[in-house]
């Protein structure tokens, strides 16, 4: 077999490189020499999949044991071909089927322990076949009674549960559809014509929904053509799993204390023992994926699923977790801690809570996923349950992407949102509407906000968002990447004694850390600065910061005006959210104070439209107005990964046009020998994806004479556009452009926030 491959670890990163050991899938580790010729020794516990250029010898020729689907904990799926002399203790090789990727790799190999799920494309009735278990003839008439059970009518549910004859059901359906020509609803036709009850027709559409999941497998044990064993040992052939007699088996103590009872009994799993830290457990639905999901987010070890029949697995969680009391909890590992750590619940008001906490396993596992997506730098959390056979997706967004970061199992579909319901202080009752809410979590010593967002979806589920909101530190207004003249324009606007700036840009994209960035830089002792927020995220020595509460009427309004009254030289608002705040906020520019604050617009220019529109007087904000700064987020290229691209004369001319048809006339466009295009490439540092963090793309519009004279007569966003780009401004696009050829980012990530 040749050396090149492509290593994929468990977070999703991949390391390109070279074996610098001989690798047959026994070792316990995996040398590696990457594409910057560094040695790198993997653990095998770390890995998901390895892909290797070429075929090793033994494969030539063999025949394989048939097709396969294989889906790894990194996310990834594969259809490949599994050979019996390919498989180890640790793992098993395969090659792809279908076409090979460009890059020629051909071979596979997966750590056990790292497999989500895994199949054979043989069905359940060929498998049943090879095992002599059945005949053809008896398959066929399960798939023939599974279809007439998916194919039944409502109508006809409906007569055989509620004893009403087919044909009176019929007439009565026929007179309402003359009646009346819309659509009509079965049931409450035959409600209204007193033929059955409400309970009946609910028990008849109960009845109609299981028949359309039954499975093939289920029907053969009903029909008595198969035993419920015999079909467990065909499942676990079909998914690639030992099936287990626990007949006298005896779980060790070290297994059940891995598992809690209330864990057992929702999945209805049994822990029988733990090999070289992997945890066996004991399942009778293989077909479940969720099922590995939930025990490897719950536990400290990998797992290894076993097949064995309902009954028994029943019989032993009554006879060993029935007769003693729980274990305690094995220290929780999760995201590189090594144990949970504190989760302490801020309260901020006196109000009693009136409602019952749910078991200590949801609370535990909400409280491993807020400690991960923070360790990891989300600003998002979403939470999206699945039917009842469908996994809870936990997504992130990192630096602005969404990402699947764990699938737990349906059994928590609905225990998890009424937890994040009971830390918000929200209705738990309350299924049918949106509600929203927050709370205050410590996370060790850092202290943590979360805003939460319930908001009802199909199947009477509910999603959950929370938005983190994690205390940041203040950052200088120069190591936020500011081109040197808008560096120099912010500085000059700033030291200005009154008027107003204006941070403008969708929510999240950092125009708090830029006021505060601002304020910093004329944070001095003679300036008495009072700043209102929701909520508080930088604190900064020397301000006096409020955090507002609308529930008990203290708006940002409110805030203004006492700090009015309170002697200020520089007020920060956090948001202006009315017509009201903006007033205010315009009249106390102009009675001899700085006044900063964000709103929500798409640019600058049209910052100062939409503030004439919403009833501010244009010669009063005119006067007012020092700068207008609008501002994106995009994807950082890894500092640690990225590397030169070769730039085509072509695509920098494109650029080169584009930028000068609007930009200011003394802007000069860098030469085609001076920039330094950068793209990503992946490594450990940024999980494979080749960008970490994100930089802003700003646009400062100031407030010439010019501009002012515009505002006054009230001049549309493309009047005002042309005219603040003859004095100077940049848009954001141009700024992007710049950072580009600057190697700090993409033109793909900066096309993504601007147009």
């Amino acid at each position: 077999m040749t050396t090149n491959l492509v290593v994929t670890l468990r977070n999703g990163q991949s390391i390109q490189g070279t074996l610098a050991q001989p690798f047959d899938g026994t070792e316990i580790e995996i040398d590696v020499v990457d594409r910057n010729r560094k040695k790198t020794l993997l653990p095998m516990s770390e890995v998901a999949h390895i892909l290797f250029e070429g075929l090793p010898a033994w494969a030539d020729g063999r025949k394989p044991n048939g097709v396969e689907e294989v889906q790894t904990t990194a996310g990834d799926n594969f259809r490949v071909e599994v050979y019996e002399k390919g498989r180890h203790a640790k793992g098993f090789f395969g090659t792809l089927v279908g076409e090979p990727p460009s890059n020629g790799f051909k071979m596979i190999f997966f750590v056990k322990t790292a497999v989500r799920f895994r199949h054979q494309e043989k069905s359940l009735g060929d498998i049943l076949l090879e095992k002599g278990l059945l005949s053809a003839d008896k398959i066929d008439q399960a798939l023939d009674a599974q279809k007439a059970l998916r194919d039944r009518r409502i109508g006809d549910l409906i007569s055989e549960s509620a004893k009403v004859p087919k044909e009176t059901i019929e007439k009565t359906l026929r007179t309402a559809r003359k009646t009346d020509r819309r659509n009509v609803r079965v049931g409450e036709v035959l409600i209204a014509a007193g033929l059955v009850t409400r309970e009946q027709i609910e028990k008849a559409f109960d009845k109609q929904v299981s028949g359309k999941r039954v499975r093939v497998g289920e029907l053969l044990v009903r029909q008595g053509l198969v035993t419920e064993e015999q079909l467990l040992n065909a499942l676990a052939a079909k998914f690639q799993m030992r099936f287990v007699d626990l007949t006298g088996r005896v779980p060790t103590d070290e297994a059940l204390a891995a598992l809690s009872e209330g864990l057992v009994d929702r999945l209805h799993v049994l822990p029988l023992e733990i090999e070289e830290d992997r945890l066996v457990v004991a399942t009778s639905a293989p077909a479940d994926h969720t099922i590995g999901d939930a025990l490897r987010l719950r536990t400290k070890h990998e797992i290894e699923l076993v097949v064995a029949p309902a009954a028994k697995i029943a019989e032993a969680i009554e006879r060993h977790y029935r007769k003693k009391p729980d274990p305690p909890p094995a220290p929780l590992e999760f995201a590189g801690v090594a144990q949970e750590p504190m989760v302490e619940e801020e309260v901020e008001d006196d109000r009693e809570s009136l409602y019952v906490e749910p078991d200590s396993e949801v609370i535990s596992l909400v409280n491993k996923i807020l400690i991960d997506a923070t360790n990891r730098g989300a600003s998002d959390i979403h939470f999206e349950p699945g039917g009842p056979r469908q996994p809870v997706v936990i997504r992130y967004r990192i630096d602005g992407e969404c990402l699947v970061a764990h699938r737990i199992a349906p059994a928590y579909r609905y225990a998890v949102i009424s937890r994040l319901k009971i830390l918000a202080a929200l209705d738990i009752a309350e299924r049918r509407k949106p509600q929203s809410g927050k709370f205050m979590l410590r996370l060790e010593k850092q202290r943590v906000e979360y805003r939460v967002e319930i908001t009802p979806t199909i199947g009477k589920l509910e999603d959950a968002v929370l938005r983190v909101l994690s205390a940041t530190k203040l950052m200088p207004l120069e190591a936020m990447e500011l081109l040197p003249s808008t560096l120099a324009r912010i500085h000059e606007i700033a030291a200005k004694p009154y008027g107003v700036i204006l941070c403008v840009g969708p929510t999240g994209s950092g125009k708090t850390t830029t006021l505060h960035s601002i304020l910093g830089s004329i944070n001095q002792p003679e300036r008495k600065i009072w700043t209102a927020e929701d909520p508080v995220e930088i604190t900064q020595p020397g301000l006096r910061q409020v955090q507002v509460n609308a529930r008990i009427g203290f708006t940002f309004a409110e805030a203004m005006r006492s700090f009015l009254r309170g002697d200020p030289d520089v007020v920060m608002i956090g948001e202006m959210r009315d017509a009201e705040t903006a007033r205010i906020t315009i009249e106390a520019s102009l009675t001899g104070h700085l006044v900063l604050s964000t709103l929500h617009t798409n640019n600058a220019p049209e910052t100062a439209v939409r503030l004439i529109e919403m009833g501010m007087d244009p010669f009063n904000f005119a006067d007012a107005l020092l700068g207008i700064i609008a501002q994106r987020l995009c994807r950082r290229l890894c500092v640690d990964c990225r590397e030169k691209v070769a730039l085509p004369r072509q695509s920098y001319d494109r650029m080169r046009d584009e930028f000068l048809l609007e930009a200011p006339a003394e802007c000069k466009f860098p030469s085609f020998e001076s920039v330094a295009v950068m793209g990503p490439v992946g490594c450990q540092h940024c999980n494979g994806t080749g960008y970490r963090g994100r930089i802003a793309l700003h646009e400062l519009l100031v407030g010439t004479p010019a501009v002012k004279d515009a505002i006054r007569k009230k001049a549309d966003v493309a009047v005002l556009k042309r005219l603040a780009l003859d004095e100077g401004m940049l848009t954001l696009k141009m700024d992007g452009m710049l950072k580009v050829l600057r190697g700090l980012t993409d033109m793909k990530q900066v096309l993504k926030v601007c147009m």
